[in-house]
């Protein structure tokens, strides 16, 4: 199953940098690619635009997000990632708790063959 979602992030030059590195395999706590491999991502990659993200994120078909995710956030160092991570972003609405959020597919190239 195919997860897609989005954010923005505050759009400072070096905070986007800065987020970008922190991203890198080179800096990424090895706790954080662990932590989503338990919990079941078998593959996410995130694409930014300008200060503008968009996160593919492969899962199981009988993945449940929202039980995952809380799963996710009590797993090593999780929380303190998302708190490190919550100064680069800013939530696209202001009613929410949730940063990123999911996109509908309005197309599929395969659905009109």
């Amino acid at each position: 199953m195919r997860h897609c979602l989005t954010l923005d992030l505050k759009n400072i030059p070096d905070k986007i940098a800065d987020y970008e590195i922190w991203h890198s395999p080179e800096t990424i706590w090895p706790e954080i690619p662990q932590g989503l491999r338990t919990v079941g991502i078998r593959e996410m990659e995130i694409y930014r635009w300008e200060n503008r993200l968009f996160m593919i994120v492969e899962t199981d078909h009988d993945f449940d997000w929202e039980k995952q995710m809380a799963i996710l956030s009590t797993l090593p160092r999780q929380q303190e990632w998302e708190r490190l991570m919550d100064a680069y972003q800013q939530r696209l609405t202001r009613d929410s708790d949730t940063k990123w959020q999911p996109m509908k597919n309005i197309f599929n190239l395969t659905h009109c063959e």
